[in-house]
C-alpha cells in the first residue's frame, strides 16, 4: 500500500459529510506506519470507542468508511471469524456497521461485517500479528493478501450501492 496523508485520507470518505470527515480522529503516526505490510489503514477512534475508521487504496482511488462497533456482547468471548481476513480470533472480532453512503445513508441505512476488533487484518494475514491457534489453510500469504483486498472491495462495493 502506498502512504497517505492526513488531507488524503480526509477527502476520501465516502459515507460521512466533509465537516464530520474534518473532525475525525486520524492517526498522528502515518509517516511512521510500515506501509508495506497494510492493505488498508484501519484504526480506532480512542476519544470514542465506539468508532472506526478504514482507509484502502481500491482501483487505483482512495477511499475511507466511517465505522461503529456495537457495544461488547457476550458472544464476542466465542471464537469468531474476521469477514475480511478470515482470521479466527477468541473475542478479537466485532460487529462494525458503515452507513451507506449518499441519501440512503441519511435515511439511516446501513452495512455491517464482522471485523478484527483492532482492524489489524493486514498484519493477522502476514503473520506479524498473534492470534494464538491458528486454523490451517492451504493458500499462500499472497493468496491471503488477495483474498483480504477483495473482501475489503466487496465491502466498499456495498456502502456505496
Amino acid at each position: 500500500m502506498k502512504p497517505m496523508t492526513e488531507p488524503q485520507i480526509r477527502s476520501a470518505f465516502l459515507n460521512c459529510s466533509k465537516g464530520e470527515a474534518k473532525r475525525l480522529h486520524v492517526p498522528r503516526n502515518l509517516s511512521e506506519l510500515d506501509w508495506e505490510d497494510l492493505d488498508f489503514l484501519g484504526w480506532r477512534d480512542p476519544q470514542a470507542p465506539d468508532r472506526a475508521y478504514l482507509a484502502a487504496e481500491l482501483d487505483g482511488r482512495t477511499v475511507a468508511i466511517a465505522l461503529r462497533s456495537s457495544g461488547a456482547a457476550s458472544w464476542q468471548a466465542r471464537r469468531s471469524i474476521c469477514s475480511l481476513c478470515v482470521t479466527t480470533h477468541s473475542g478479537g472480532v466485532s460487529l462494525l456497521v458503515a452507513p451507506l453512503a449518499g441519501k440512503a445513508g441519511k435515511q439511516g441505512n446501513s452495512v455491517g461485517a464482522y471485523m478484527c476488533t483492532d482492524l489489524a487484518c493486514s498484519l493477522y494475514v502476514r503473520g506479524k500479528r498473534d492470534v494464538g491457534v491458528k486454523l490451517h489453510e492451504s493458500l499462500t500469504t499472497e493468496e491471503k493478501i488477495r483474498r483480504t483486498v477483495a473482501n475489503l472491495a466487496a465491502f466498499v462495493a456495498k456502502v456505496t450501492a
